[in-house]
């Protein structure tokens, strides 16, 4: 098998491929470039988009050249897949400022000194956008049948809910067909890769190809992540674990893998970082919280730094210490209106995850503080002249979860 193919199974990247022995041959023949889209619906990805970037890393790792396509055209469509109502329409000023943003963060993933190696950037728009409708439909259209446009999830599904779905959506699938088409012939791309839920489009292009060029193309896709705890991969308490750093302090990204659920530490291990999979198996009798800190270590270090890794890891440590005042704790502005509410309504505001019986039932518990001090009524309200002193205020939720609350 390939190295590259290996270590994609052994590190857990692998659902399916379309033809994993020719990929295998291609691989190990050639260097390839292979690509993957990211729509730019946000000024941000967010780590629910981390396994994407960690394969293209390790394309780049095995000598490939990855294609990080930034959709400006289909963005301004709106992929069904997974999606219960239609896509919210961006300008395209916003667009292109997401896409700019966006950029940001695979400069940092995917930086090289090897030239041959540096990610390509595209934006579909540059084709898309120059589409004639017409010609469209009679040279690409014809290759595709509504049976089987139907039979597809990321259609079948939301007709199935009786839930709406615009023929804007529906056109989705052709417009990445095409985009694999086009990287194709102007790229010289092999691959594409994308999460299980792209399975449909990512056929659709490798056989899009076949027929209009004869040229042989290959679709990868990686399973999609959900916590040990069912949840979706990238939410939190405080909302999208984001992977600019103007959108989530690097000590906040620390404190989401430090917090990874046990059962979860030695897969995400193996996704999310670059340890070596020897010594994460030799890692598998060391404390639990070691593991933890070992995978916020890293994975932090990858996006952020070393710096800002040790310095995450060192807040941590102090904040947790019994009697820490909370002082180097990134700021969370609150205002006089949630401030003048109940202590439930303040935790509500701040740790929006959390149901406001559960907030009461930690009041019960003693599992809630104020500057280190139990709060045991549901009905306290913050004194103002609590920030005269220091300027803000330490909350504390259980052990774990400490914020720093300025007014």
């Amino acid at each position: 098998m390939n190295n590259f193919l290996k270590e994609f199974k052994d590190r857990g990247y692998f659902y399916q491929c379309t033809d994993e022995i020719g990929l295998s041959e291609l691989l190990n023949k050639k260097n390839s470039n292979a690509y993957i889209g990211f729509d730019s619906t946000a000024p941000s990805l967010h780590v629910g988009s981390l396994l994407q970037i960690m394969c293209l890393r390790l394309l780049q790792k095995h000598g490939h050249r990855p294609i990080v396509l930034l959709g400006g055209g289909t963005t301004r469509i709106g992929d069904p897949s997974g999606k219960e109502e239609t896509r919210k329409i961006l300008s395209e000023k916003q667009i292109e400022n997401n896409i700019n943003n966006i950029k940001k963060v695979f400069k940092i993933f995917l930086k090289t000194n090897n030239p041959k190696l540096k990610p390509i950037f595209v934006n579909n728009f540059k084709w898309l956008g120059k589409l004639n409708y017409i010609k469209f439909l009679r040279d690409i259209g014809r290759h595709f049948t509504i049976n089987k446009m139907l039979s597809f999830d990321s259609v079948k599904l939301r007709l199935e809910r009786e839930q709406s779905l615009s023929y804007m959506e529906f056109n989705y699938m052709i417009l990445q067909a095409y985009d694999f088409y086009e990287l194709n012939r102007s790229k010289n791309c092999d691959l594409q890769i994308g999460g299980s839920d792209q399975w449909g489009n990512i056929v659709n292009g490798v056989e899009l190809i076949k027929r209009e060029s004869g040229n042989q193309a290959y679709g990868l896709t990686t399973p999609l992540i959900t916590l040990a705890s069912g949840t979706k991969m990238g939410k939190t308490e405080k909302g999208a674990i984001w992977l600019n750093k103007e959108m989530l302090s690097p000590y906040d990204y620390w404190q989401f893998w430090r917090n990874t659920d046990d059962r979860d530490v030695f897969k995400f291990l193996k996704m999310f970082t670059e340890i070596p999979l020897d010594i994460i198996e030799r890692e598998r009798n060391q404390n639990i919280n070691q593991l933890k800190i070992l995978l916020a270590n890293h994975a932090t270090e990858m996006l952020h730094g070393k710096s800002e890794s040790e310095k995450s890891e060192k807040l941590a440590k102090n904040t947790f210490k019994e009697n820490s005042t909370g002082e180097n704790l990134p700021n969370i502005k609150v205002e006089d209106e949630i401030l003048s509410k109940n202590i439930v309504e303040l935790i509500s505001y701040v740790n929006k995850d959390v149901s406001k019986s559960e907030i009461r039932r930690l009041i019960k518990s003693n599992a809630i503080k104020i500057d280190n001090k139990n709060v045991q009524d549901e009905k306290y309200i913050i004194d103002p002249n609590l920030f005269s002193d220091k300027g803000f205020i330490k909350l504390s939720i259980g052990k774990k979860k400490h914020f720093k609350i300025v007014n």
